[in-house]
């Protein structure tokens, strides 16, 4: 099923970025690139936000964060409460944070993961459906911290 999926990146991750941005396109997603359009150096802050703020817009429903380590855009792109990104390195990770933690956004660092894995991992989140059920309550608490804590 061909879903609007934006992609946002730093200098480093650049080159992956546009590498899983034209591989999803050939696969009939509908990508919206955020850039950066270089390997000009620039701050991954800002990407982060760009992406995260397009989750919450609408403008997409999934979204892949790149940077070097993938560390420091994903913590960008979970500062906005529409967001919730898992960094991961494996298809297994991707298939739980979207099975067990409803993510829509996937963070990987460029510099720690091949593109052939990369490609993996968009595959196993794009692929795996929320389950619900008790898993359900704890994403809520996710976006709303002051939801009802169950009782101990």
């Amino acid at each position: 099923m061909a879903e609007r999926i934006a992609i946002a990146s730093d200098h480093a991750a650049f080159a992956l970025k546009d590498e899983l941005a034209a591989w999803l396109r050939g696969l009939g997603h509908d990508v919206r690139d955020l850039g950066p359009t270089s390997d000009a150096r620039v701050d991954y802050p800002d990407y982060g936000y760009a992406l995260a703020q397009a989750i919450a817009d609408g403008d997409a429903a999934y979204g892949i964060a790149l940077c070097g380590s993938g560390i420091g855009i994903s913590i960008a792109v979970n500062r906005h409460p529409a967001a919730r990104c898992a960094l991961i390195s494996d298809p297994y990770a991707a298939t739980l944070a979207r099975e067990h933690n409803d993510a829509n956004v996937l963070a990987m660092g460029a510099r720690l993961i091949g593109v052939d894995m990369a490609k993996a991992c968009v595959t196993a989140f794009l692929s795996t459906p929320f389950a619900g059920d008790r898993h359900t309550a704890r994403v809520a608490k996710l976006t709303n911290p002051r939801f009802e804590k169950e009782p101990a």
